[in-house]
């Protein structure tokens, strides 16, 4: 991941820090190349030879001392990184891959794995401080996951080894699973494990905010084919089928509409406030909690089962207020 220190002989070592070189925003001439590496033209011209052979594409540029650039190519080539830049991108995608961010979700998870499987020990120090330094504000109210508990998952799908949990189901119990993972998946607010529970003989569903302790056992197994061939879709059937299922959602805010429209989308105008009306799938005991946590002012007009969570809802924190 460094660009380590080189001598005119030690080729592939050169061979790195030519890329690293070239990896910058700029265009380098063949003179000061050369110096940089410690060899003459001739053998920066070579090493551009050899770089292009390998897939990278170095567009040079004539003129009295020749430059030579790292352009956009067909494919993305491997990458040589300093310790600065490894340090940043690992930080940026743990601060991403924590919370469920749409479009981008998985692509950051396997990215991270796979970084974080050739960073230096110093560099994980460095890393794993910094991000303990800081705080993300994130404008997500799904739960947040450990990086750590995400790239173990991510890279024992990817090996296709068993893998070992803690689990705690919604009731409380908790329980120990061995499964073999196929897939995570983002709805945009929370993660999930589509895996093959080895001792149920069964695919299941689990919640990743509630799984602790993965552990990939080392033991490979053969790819089983998920439901429908589809992860995601089987994700939710799974989680509509633990909720109250489709219905509609009528909810009136004491605010003017650009304050409501601020913090829930879809709203409308109604009268000197706002309603919002929709169709959803989320769990009502969900939607109570995401409707409090507004911070507004608003009256649900149904369905009934919401407007019974919502008592409850308030009911159990007047009960909980000293």
């Amino acid at each position: 991941m460094t660009t380590p220190s080189t001598s005119p002989t030690d080729t592939p070592a050169r061979l790195l820090q030519l890329l690293s070189l070239l990896q910058t925003p700029r265009e380098w001439p063949g003179g000061e190349l050369a110096d940089r590496l410690g060899v003459s033209r001739r053998t920066v011209r070579r090493d551009i030879d050899r770089l292009r052979d390998l897939g990278y594409p170095v567009q040079a540029t004539l003129g009295a001392d020749g430059g030579y650039r790292l352009v956009a190519g067909k494919a993305l080539p491997p990458l040589v990184l300093d310790d600065e830049e490894a340090v940043a991108i690992a930080v940026g995608l743990r601060a991403g891959a924590g919370h469920a961010v749409e479009g981008v979700e998985e692509a950051s998870v396997r990215a991270l794995a796979k970084l974080e499987q050739v960073l230096p020990g110093r560099l994980r120090h460095r890393v794993a401080t910094l991000q303990a330094a800081t705080i993300p504000l994130t404008s997500g109210d799904g739960a947040t996951i450990a990086p750590e508990t995400l790239t173990v998952i991510a890279s024992a799908t990817a090996g296709t080894e068993r893998l070992r949990f803690h689990y705690r189901a919604a009731d409380g119990s908790e329980t120990r699973r061995l499964v073999e993972p196929c897939r995570l998946v983002s709805t945009g607010r929370r993660w999930y494990l589509v895996a093959y529970d080895v001792d149920r003989a069964a695919w299941r569903t689990f919640r990743v905010d509630r799984l602790t302790e993965p552990f990939a056992t080392g033991a490979r197994f053969a790819p089983r084919e998920v439901p429908d061939g589809d992860a995601a879709a089987f994700v939710r059937r799974s989680v509509s089928s633990r909720g109250a299922g489709p219905y509609e959602l009528d909810v009136e805010f004491s605010a003017p509409v650009e304050v409501v429209a601020a913090r829930v989308p879809g709203v409308l105008p109604d009268g000197s406030g706002c309603r919002l009306r929709a169709t959803v799938s989320d769990a009502v005991d969900w939607m109570a909690v995401r409707l409090a946590m507004t911070g507004l002012d608003f009256r649900v007009r149904g369905p009934e089962e919401l407007v019974l969570a919502v008592r409850e809802m308030g009911d159990r924190l007047v009960r909980g207020a000293p």
